[in-house]
């Protein structure tokens, strides 16, 4: 067995190889064959080549160089010979003996001799054509060549030895698994994970000097391995004590944290920290030991401490922050009740010395000109997130908060009092520690008074001060501003009490003029063009104003009409937005009136789950001022000119049609109509606004009128593909049609059906519609009506056959007699009217059609020919493609051949 096991590896191990090899031998023989046929070619071409010196003439020699008989010899020679051969005698009679004196000349400089042309050399002169350049290879032939160069180039065998060897080891490793020769005591294989891992890290610390990133990687992974081994030594298998578990794994961190500082590796550092939080959380025995944690992360935060008197290493500060806190905070959601105070209050303000002081020794740690970076998660999160932790602690005591804010206030001012005196640098450190101070004195105020009547005092306040510190430039004002309009929002929200009257209490006041107080900023940072800072505010003030409102809706208004009062908020708060815009345009003010133009859609479901339709109960009136109230900001947004004008009539127009459907949705359930009606209802709407974009397109251009001209093809597009989405899905529909009785494409569901088509048709050939539907009309209307009138037919055949409208009626015969004849009959008349109007197009596809139903009947129909409508679809169908066949024969390609 474990021979056939190796034989069979070593087969499919050489299987790439003899295909890479013939491969190889492929390519090679390739290259030979090109070599013989250029060769060939050359031989082919050579005698047409010998024939070319005859007729060439051949260049005459200089005139001063050559005597008379030279020229004499030169042109005999130059003669054919033919002609010496057969006038031989005849000159050689009438050569006289003594050549004829010539006359002297004087001597001219030789003419300089021309150089013949490329036809006038013989061959041998010519210079060979340059050889045809290879082609570049292809992608293939690069891959081909990569294979090859693996296999031919270095160490083969040891290549190939080693994906052998590879192969044997696993087929051997597995069969080893297969028959328990792997069952070792389970002491021994953790031992054996531990020995090996201890074994890699050392290994590692010999190599850190020579290859350090390898060193670094071992070392982590080798200490990972170690603490996944106590981890499972103790949790998973329960063979150690919890108190052995605990300080292997504090042995292991602190090893790690060592092995960090000593070759200065962040990461082996991080990993170590990772590992030193985690550790009580997988080694927890459900003790509740609150002392015993927190004096445990007590010594990694001092740990922590040690690292950032040597080190800057910014991301081992954060990460004990956010463990010791967040870990921290866990357990006191979960864990702490009030006389657990004396033993935890210790640690949280330990906690708060070390995370207080860390960002000065990162500061002390930054060259001098860098001293102006600050830690702001440390230096801000640390108070607030120690104060917030106070507060719960302390379950919400006000004059003990308030003792606890001026206490870190006064501390804050000390130390930046001491930043002042002794570091000159470090400026931002200082600004930060002042501001704390202020805001922590600040906040000592609402805590030893009323929460919610100090609320809008702050929030004014901030928002006077943003003012001034932008009208004086200095961003100390406006950083003091924000920070108390963030504190009067904490103190609305810690605040208490109920309201007896809507609107005409302090909560909805308070709220109100948060709300105004981030309006107002907005609007400073609107005037001095900071569009950012502006943005936020805006976003800040308007979600005060639109929480306070539905705050004060869900306090006081009806459950059924709480969807109404929130439309009409809703339309209020985008008509505001659009008249402001109208005066000081801003794109946000455009957004929000377009976003409450859209926000129409969910609360007009809300409307229909609550009292059956949008317009009942108080919806008649929210929608009126929803409808008044938009036409207004359409007019506003016009006089604008902005962008998002043309944006806002198009939602307009979409969400009518919309809550229109919802209300024939409700009109049909009242008066109990059928199914069939209620796809009329639903998609009469999108149809009638589709028709009026496509024939009276100014009704919907208004109020913007030539602006909204380059929003017709989108707002078109989302007409047809709303109808595009639903009529799928309309063709599975039953259909039904009472009271009235159904009536094949006389009964609602597929008027609204055919309508569909009849305006998609339109909208195709209107030049409205994308340039690839375009193209595409004739296909999509074609595949659009076969499915109509498949769907026409099975509904005749469930209305008038009997038949269940579920997925039993397709095996019937009768559908499939139907579902035949009627596709045959498609398929003959496109037959006849491509050989009539000579469209070959139209005649090919009638013939795809009538192969399909052949296809058909061989699949399906077959087994129908035990009974009458089986042997019906089959003579039909022989009757029509005879028929056919005379009729329409095929229509020829070249449309000039019609009329031959």
């Amino acid at each position: 067995m474990v021979g056939l096991l190796v034989l069979v590896g070593l087969a499919i191990l050489a299987m790439p190889v003899l295909l890479i090899v013939a491969l190889f031998s492929l390519s090679a023989l390739k290259r030979r064959v090109g070599v013989l046929e250029q060769r060939l070619q050359e031989l082919q071409a050579a005698p047409q080549a010998r024939q070319a010196p005859s007729e060439a003439p051949r260049a005459p020699a200089p005139a001063h160089a050559a005597g008379p008989a030279t020229t004499t010899i030169a042109a005999a020679a130059d003669a054919p010979a033919s002609v010496q051969s057969d006038a031989g005698a005849d000159a050689a009679a009438a050569r006289p003996a003594v050549p004829p004196p010539i006359p002297s000349v004087p001597d001219r400089p030789a003419p300089p001799p021309r150089r013949p042309s490329t036809q006038e050399m013989p061959p041998q002169w010519r210079q060979p054509a340059p050889a045809p350049r290879d082609p570049e290879p292809g992608v293939f032939d690069i891959a081909l060549r990569a294979i090859r160069r693996w296999f031919t180039v270095g160490n083969v065998p040891v290549k190939i030895g080693v994906l052998v060897l590879f192969a044997g080891v696993a087929a051997l490793l597995k069969y080893a698994s297969d028959q328990g020769l792997f069952s070792l005591p389970l002491e021994l294989r953790l031992a054996a994970i531990a020995a090996a891992a201890l074994a890699a890290l050392a290994f590692a610390w010999r190599k850190r000097e020579s290859n350090r990133a390898f060193a670094l990687s071992l070392q982590g992974g080798a200490i990972g391995v170690l603490l996944l081994t106590v981890f499972a030594a103790f949790k998973l298998h329960t063979m150690l004590p919890v108190e052995l578990a605990f300080g292997l794994s504090i042995v292991l961190v602190a090893g790690a944290g060592m092995l960090a500082v000593l070759q200065d590796a962040r990461a082996l550092a991080v990993l170590a920290l990772l590992a030193g939080f985690l550790a009580p959380i997988w080694l927890s025995t459900g003790s509740g030991n609150h002392v015993a944690l927190f004096s445990y992360y007590a010594i990694l935060n001092a740990a922590i401490f040690a690292v950032a008197w040597f080190k800057s290493w910014r991301v081992l500060n954060l990460l004990g922050f956010a463990f010791t806190f967040g870990i921290g905070t866990l357990w006191g959601a979960m864990d702490y009740q009030p006389h657990k105070f004396a033993s935890t209050e210790p640690f949280l303000l330990l906690f708060f010395a070390f995370y207080l002081l860390i960002p000065l020794l990162y500061l002390r740690r930054l060259p001098e000109g860098r001293r102006d970076f600050i830690d702001g998660c440390l230096v801000f999160g640390t108070p607030l997130v120690a104060f917030s932790l106070q507060a719960a602690l302390l379950e919400g005591a006000r004059m003990p908060l308030a003792f606890n804010a001026l206490g870190l206030g006064a501390l804050y001012a000390a130390l930046a009092w001491w930043l002042l005196r002794r570091m000159r640098t470090g400026a931002a450190l200082r600004q930060s520690y002042a501001l704390l101070a202020v805001g922590f004195a600040t906040l000592a105020v609402p805590l030893a008074l009323s929460a919610r009547a100090t609320a809008s005092v702050f929030a004014l306040e901030g928002a006077a001060l943003v003012w001034l510190g932008l009208r004086q430039r200095r961003r100390l004002p406006q950083v003091s501003g924000i920070a108390l309009q963030l504190l009067a929002a904490l103190a609305f929200l810690a605040g208490s009490g109920a309201a007896a009257d809507a609107i005409a209490n302090p909560a909805f006041m308070s709220a109100l003029l948060i709300a105004l107080a981030g309006l107002g900023s907005a609007w400073s940072y609107r005037e001095r063009r900071l569009d950012l800072p502006a943005l936020l505010f805006y976003l800040w003030g308007l979600a005060w104003w639109l929480g306070n409102g539905l705050h004060e809706i869900g306090r006081f208004v009806a459950w059924d009409a709480r969807a109404d009062a929130a439309l009409a908020l809703i339309a209020l708060t985008g008509w505001l937005a659009a008249e402001t815009h109208r005066r000081r345009p801003a794109a946000a003010l455009a957004a929000t009136t377009l976003l409450g133009l859209a926000a129409a859609v969910p609360l007009a479901l809300l409307q229909s789950d609550a009292h059956g339709q949008p317009f009942a109960g108080h919806g008649a009136w929210a929608w009126l001022a929803y409808a008044v109230l938009g036409v207004r900001s359409l007019i506003c947004l016009r006089a604008s000119g902005h962008r998002l004008a043309a944006a806002a009539q198009g939602v307009w127009w979409l969400v009518w049609p919309f809550v229109i459907s919802l209300l024939l949705l409700w009109l049909c359930d009242r008066q109990a109509l059928a199914e069939g009606w209620r796809w009329l209802a639903v998609a009469s709407p999108w149809c009638v606004l589709a028709a009026v974009g496509l024939l009276r397109w100014p009704w919907l251009a208004a109020p913007l009128g030539e602006r909204f001209d380059g929003w017709r093809p989108l707002l078109l597009g989302l007409y047809f593909l709303v109808l595009a989405v639903g009529w799928p899905f309309s063709l599975l529909a039953a259909g039904d049609s009472a009271p009235l009785p159904w009536l094949p494409l006389l009964n609602p569901l597929e008027l609204a059906q055919a309508a569909t088509l009849a305006l998609a048709a339109h909208w195709l050939w209107s030049g409205h519609a994308p340039g690839m539907l375009r193209d595409l009309r004739v296909v999509l209307l074609s595949v659009a009506g076969f499915l109509l009138v498949t769907s026409i037919t099975l509904h005749a055949v469930h209305h008038w056959g009997g038949i269940a409208w579920n997925e039993g009626l397709l095996r019937t015969s009768l559908a499939q007699t139907s579902l035949t004849v009627v596709w045959s009959a498609l398929g003959v008349m496109g037959w006849v009217l491509g050989s009539r109007r000579g469209q070959r197009t139209l005649w090919l596809a009638g013939a795809v059609l009538m192969a399909v139903v052949l296809g058909k009947l061989l699949l399906i129909d077959r087994g129908n020919l035990g009974d009458v409508l089986g042997i019906a679809s089959f003579i039909a169908y022989g009757l029509l493609c005879t028929g056919v066949g005379y009729l329409a024969p095929a229509p020829p390609r070249n449309p000039g051949e019609i009329n031959a």
